[in-house]
């Protein structure tokens, strides 16, 4: 089944192995039932207008949620990707305002940077769990004791030399990589520093921790694939909002002004927009028959019969959407969306399920796209497919499944594999001819947020398969 948004029947069951963890939990779910309560009660399905948003926790209230979620990575899922990916060590190394992405992935809240220089350092032990310190002048919450005392820059590295030699780890991941951006956080200064302290022994056992913080970065754990619905349902939710005539006026608001209002109501709910919100427009008598996917004129006044479309994309509890949607401008004499608009949502819902039925653990991205291609052209559909991993980070590590601009093979990205328990922006767009319009080329794209779970997609708050209608 899919991951439940109402997950209280699920908890004690699924995660309370210990008192300890009984007691993390219970915590965890009080605080998230205040999220949860406005939506259980008023479910958001397929499309349809949410008459109240799932309240939002304050920043204060974010921080026992967020390192609870954190403390059960570490526990639970850290030691399983370090054995997945042979690292005996791994250090995590990081200058103040100078951090690495991934930093702040695994410190408590609330951390806004690394103090002097910070080094995080996990060593495997024999019994399968990974300890965790640091080697660092300040402490970083409860989670990371460290192991030195203070003094010079000289005598922080040479204490960490010291450890890793009383560990003697056989491989020592580090963050550099080639193709990964968000696995290249050692910055070039620091790894010389590294290499300066080291004896050759183990300069000799240093390797990329590239498969490692991938994997980190891809992998949803249970008590994130509970909340996710929460964070996917905010976004749904303000584009339900932007999208009716609470906001727009035709003949009067413009595209911009939409865009406005979204990135305004989630900063008024302090949410973290990752991008800039866009609208644009489709119109009947535009020259649509182009093939660029982000088709519309900037900044243009909304007028009944536009067809509109939306990108939004925020990020809360460390967990970031990315959601497209369409809406329609109705005309005077009309009381519901043109036939042959329903028909396109229509194929674009088909494609999506075509995307989706081509999810199998194992399979590349390339491999997945190459299926959805062939799979579509022979239904006759024409789309496009650009779908990309969610997390942490809006444009997340892990594979890419065809680019807006390239619907071949991407080198690296596009051959990594696909896993289980990761989070994905199901992404692109089909055209077809529009009879009301005179066979014009219409564009329907869409996005919602998804998990794979190793046999199923499932959408996390449901996705959109009727129009958002503006009177």
């Amino acid at each position: 089944m899919p991951p439940s948004v109402n997950f209280v029947k699920h908890w004690h069951t699924e995660f309370a192995t210990t008192q300890l963890e009984f007691t993390m939990r219970t915590t965890l779910l009080f605080i998230l039932f205040i999220v949860s309560f406005q939506s259980l009660a008023n479910p958001y399905s397929q499309g349809r207008e949410i008459k109240q948003l799932p309240d939002v926790l304050s920043f204060k209230e974010r921080v026992k949620p967020l390192n609870t979620m954190v403390l059960d990575r570490l526990d639970n899922l850290l030691p399983q990707l370090m054995a997945e990916a042979n690292i005996d060590m791994w250090l995590v190394i990081n200058r103040e305002y100078g951090e690495d992405r991934l930093f702040y992935t695994l410190v408590p809240q609330p951390t806004f940077a690394a103090r002097r220089t910070t080094i995080l350092v996990f060593a495997k032990q024999d019994d399968g769990t990974v300890e965790r310190f640091s080697v660092s002048r300040y402490p970083i919450g409860e989670l990371y004791p460290t192991v030195w005392d203070g003094g010079t820059k000289a005598q922080q590295w040479q204490r960490l030399a010291e450890v890793i030699a009383e560990r003697d780890p056989k491989t020592i991941g580090i963050n550099t990589s080639k193709d990964w951006a968000l696995a290249d956080g050692l910055s070039v200064g620091l790894h010389q520093q590294l290499i300066s302290y080291l004896p050759s022994k183990y300069q000799q056992r240093l390797v990329s921790a590239e498969s490692l913080v991938v994997r980190w970065l891809e992998t949803r754990s249970k008590m994130e694939l509970e909340v996710y619905p929460q964070v996917v349902l905010l976004a749904r939710g303000v584009i339900a909002e932007a999208f009716s005539n609470k906001v727009i006026t035709p003949g009067v608001t413009s595209t911009d002004d939409i865009a406005w209002y979204i990135r305004e109501r989630f900063e008024a709910l302090q949410l973290r927009p990752w991008f800039q919100p866009y609208v644009n427009i489709q119109r009947q008598g535009d020259d649509t028959s182009q093939d660029d996917v982000f088709m519309g004129k900037d900044d243009r006044i909304v007028k009944p019969g536009d067809v509109l479309h939306t990108d939004v994309g925020i990020c809360y509890l460390n967990l970031c959407t990315d959601t497209q949607e369409m809406a329609y401008v109705l005309k005077l004499h009309e009381t519901d969306v043109p036939q042959g608009l329903k028909d396109a949502m229509g194929i674009g819902n088909q494609w999506q399920d075509i995307l989706t039925s081509h999810f199998k653990t194992g399979h590349t991205g390339n491999q997945i796209l190459a299926n959805t291609i062939k799979t579509s052209e022979a239904k006759g559909i024409i789309s496009s497919t650009y779908t990309h991993p969610l997390g942490f980070v809006g444009h997340a590590s892990g594979p890419t499944i065809g680019m807006w601009d390239n619907q071949g093979p991407t080198p690296v990205q596009g051959d990594w594999q696909l896993y289980p328990n990761t989070a994905y922006a199901i992404e692109g767009s089909i055209k077809t001819q529009l009879p009301e319009w005179d066979d014009q080329w219409v564009q329907i794209k869409l996005e919602q947020s998804a998990v794979y779970d190793g046999t199923t997609v499932w959408y996390l708050a449901g996705r959109q398969t009727s129009w958002h209608l503006i009177r």
